[in-house]
């Protein structure tokens, strides 16, 4: 018979086991806990120290949330007024934080994007180096998730995929394939004129909120350029990427929180279900379009056809299959198609209408322009090409309305830039709003609108080099901005045909970002048809 004694027992092999898993529990829960630790305060503490020590001021670091609550707030400071009628110093209204940084902490301030330390960079040369990228030192900063729900096109990608979507892409937007596009452009101006002289018959004139109506028309425009016979499908995705535009806008608030995508809030669920309609939708436009090229029929004018037709020419060279993009890669440059394309027109369009209201000398001078190019005609490219006071007043427009407040890039790698050595993981913001309103740039009369500081072109616009940025710079420049302009000017020339205009007693001035600078309460504007 054996007897134990208390404690004589050895333990036995589950006790092992379950003993051997708290302890890997226990490392990896402290090896989690180290991490965090690291990425929400040793890290950010590290990055403040170096850029500081070498100068550099801005926002102190406190929590995991950065310059959030503070963006809230000032944003929400600023959005309680309008601006008086004339007035363009839109910057403190626009970016109220960068404004506030650099005013109290010079033009090369730090703020915080949750635990990471953002620079602003407002220096054109320095600006033109960052975006310049000769040497891949400065990535595209991306939000992952959240900027696939609206794009996954060219604009997102790095190296060699750039390098291949980019080749892929220029031939689309070569000058004699926009040409071909005119009438696509022209017939979407013409039924926005027509719907608008049946609105403006009689001698009082009519208000419209041109807003909406150049968002519609530039939606139209870009339906028919990029898929010609499947245009209703789409007007559609057009719908969609508005809605979807909004949703991530709201998002950023949140976006410092690890996870918050994956939550399944309401919003969070609807950006899911846009982002699979439209990829449903494109899926079956681009299917259709491939299978009517393998059997042998014409390819279309638009840019679906157009970048089809590119993508097949490279699989068919050296690089074989390898050297073409995917149907999912084409799905997301269609969709950038969208973002980048309509928005960027609608919003300038419509500062141009706003802008011209408040300075009827120069919407007099514009018309008298378009009319000794065009008379009554429609306008073709020869024409839209020796529109100069036209293009003087767009590009002035772009700059103190810039579409695209801001770009952002990030470090990688330990970079000097400007007499500064940046760590690996630093957020460089170039305000270019800030830039296009900066006195020393550009004059003391810099929030003034003066379409005649573009008449020697961009290049002599600005004091001592170009700082001009509203389709980016570099390598990376817009590959659609001569689409936008193309468009632009055949929008703005048919109006001026037909219509003069003026501002509306209920028009409230308050331009803001959701995305794209946009008016907040509309562009409401009067109408009067033109014998």
């Amino acid at each position: 018979m054996v007897t134990s004694g208390i404690g004589s027992s050895p333990a036995f092999p589950w006790e092992d086991q379950q003993l051997a898993l708290y302890a890997v529990a226990g490392a990896a829960l402290a090896w989690c806990a180290v991490r965090a630790v690291e990425w929400a305060w040793w890290r950010p503490r590290r990055l403040e120290r170096a850029l500081r020590s070498q100068g550099l001021r801005g926002t102190a670091y406190r929590s995991l949330a950065g310059d959030a609550p503070l963006l809230v707030r000032l944003n929400k400071e600023a959005r309680s007024r309008t601006l008086p009628l004339g007035c363009h110093d839109v910057v403190p209204r626009a970016l109220p934080l960068f404004h506030q940084a650099m005013k109290e902490h010079g033009k090369t301030s730090i703020t915080w994007f949750g635990p990471v330390p953002r620079v602003t960079i407002t220096k054109p040369e320095l600006v033109q180096e960052v975006l310049s990228n000769k040497f891949g030192h400065f990535e595209k900063l991306t939000f992952g998730r959240l900027q696939r729900m609206l794009h996954n096109g060219l604009g997102s990608h790095e190296g060699q995929k750039w390098a291949k979507h980019r080749r892929i892409i220029n031939p689309a937007f070569h000058l004699d394939k926009l040409k071909r596009m005119l009438p696509a452009f022209a017939e979407c101006c013409t039924e926005l004129v027509h719907r608008w002289e049946g609105i403006a018959a009689g001698d009082a004139p009519c208000e419209v909120d041109v807003w909406p109506d150049m968002q519609n028309l530039t939606g139209d425009v870009i339906s028919r350029a990029a898929f010609g016979s499947s245009y209703n499908e789409g007007r559609r995705i057009f719908e969609l990427q508005g809605e979807q535009m909004k949703l991530v806008v709201m998002a950023m608030n949140t976006i410092h929180i690890p996870g918050y995508l994956f939550l399944p809030t309401k919003a969070n669920r609807r950006m899911k279900q846009i982002a699979a309609e439209i990829e449903a939708i494109l899926k079956g436009i681009i299917a259709k379009r491939e299978n009517a090229m393998k059997s042998g029929e014409a390819t279309s004018d638009d840019l679906l056809g157009m970048l089809l037709e590119s993508n097949m020419e490279n699989c068919r060279g050296e690089g074989g299959p390898n050297a073409g993009i995917t149907t999912d890669e084409l799905i997301g440059e269609c969709k950038m198609f969208y973002f980048a394309g309509a928005e960027t027109t609608s919003v300038l369009l419509t500062w141009t209408m706003v802008l011209l209201c408040m300075h009827p000398e120069w919407q007099d001078r514009a018309r008298e322009e378009v009319v000794l190019v065009f008379g009554a005609s429609t306008p073709d490219y020869d024409g839209l090409s020796r529109l100069k006071i036209v293009t003087m007043v767009l590009y002035e427009v772009l700059r103190l309305y810039t579409p695209l407040t801001v770009l952002h890039r990030k470090t990688y790698k330990p970079m000097e830039l400007g007499g500064v050595r940046y760590p690996a993981g630093v957020v460089l913001a170039l305000p270019l709003l800030c830039v296009h309103h900066d006195k020393d740039l550009w004059g003391a009369d810099a929030s003034e609108f003066r379409p005649e500081r573009f008449a020697q072109g961009i290049s002599k616009a600005s004091a001592d080099v170009p700082a001009f940025f509203p389709f980016s710079w570099g390598p990376r420049v817009c590959v659609g901005q001569n689409f936008a302009l193309l468009e632009a000017k055949m929008g703005l020339a048919m109006i001026l045909q037909r219509f003069s205009f003026e501002l509306s007693p209920s028009y409230r001035h308050a331009p803001f970002p959701v995305g794209m600078l946009q008016p907040e309460h509309g562009a409401q504007v009067r109408l009067w048809r033109l014998p």
